[in-house]
């Protein structure tokens, strides 16, 4: 979802301790920047960032980085931030540019509520389509996994179908996150889906 840009999106951008403006150059380098050898994370199209956060804060040990297309969305997010945590970081970059920034570093991603491009037309736009899961190859490390949550069934249906055919393996599905015992972050978005009784699809993928 886009959002209105703030009147001092750019100001808070230039200033952000957390953001990374040059990913290109720590492509290879990220446990450099991070200062350890922990596992890195990423999610794609953070939004507004409370879910980054908040795995950054429960998990100290694991590096996080939050991707996002648009600088608006990322200014709403730098807002609310309080201080610099060691363990995350935010790039405001495109998806399919992922391995420009990364080569063979990351262990885990998260699609949580992307867009789900419900035309047939657009499928190749969704996160978890062959064109992007071609990307993730280049990113993951050893080991592939990919976390989606959702509320649109149309895009999970469509993400399970082509993560089983280009060989992932659906370690966790279920249609009702809230009521499951599945440890879970919520996002912004979920939260307020929940409170209207809207069902979470869940599922974890790996390679």
């Amino acid at each position: 979802m886009r959002l209105r840009n703030l009147k001092d999106k750019d100001i808070l951008v230039e200033n952000c301790d957390y953001l990374i403006k040059d990913g290109e150059s720590l492509k290879g380098k990220w446990q450099v920047e991070f200062g350890n050898n922990n596992a890195i994370h990423i999610e794609i199209g953070m939004g507004k960032g409370d879910y980054i956060y908040h795995m950054a804060l429960k998990y100290p040990n694991i590096n996080f980085i939050g991707i996002e297309k648009y600088s608006g969305v990322i200014a709403r997010a730098i807002k609310k931030y309080p201080d610099k945590l060691a363990n995350l970081r935010i790039i405001n970059m495109d998806a399919l540019n992922l391995n420009d920034v990364f080569s063979k570093e990351v262990e885990t991603i998260y699609l949580n509520f992307s867009d789900p491009w419900p035309k047939k037309r657009h499928a190749s736009r969704r996160l978890s389509s062959e064109v992007f899961l071609k990307i993730y190859d280049d990113v993951f490390k050893n080991k592939k996994r990919i976390v989606m949550k959702t509320d649109n069934l149309i895009l999970f249906q469509s993400s399970l179908v082509s993560l089983s055919e280009y060989g992932y393996v659906l370690k966790d599905v279920n249609l009702d996150l809230a009521n499951s015992e599945i440890e879970n972050v919520p996002t912004e978005y979920e939260t307020k889906f929940m409170k209207m009784g809207v069902k979470i699809n869940y599922l974890v993928a790996e390679k």
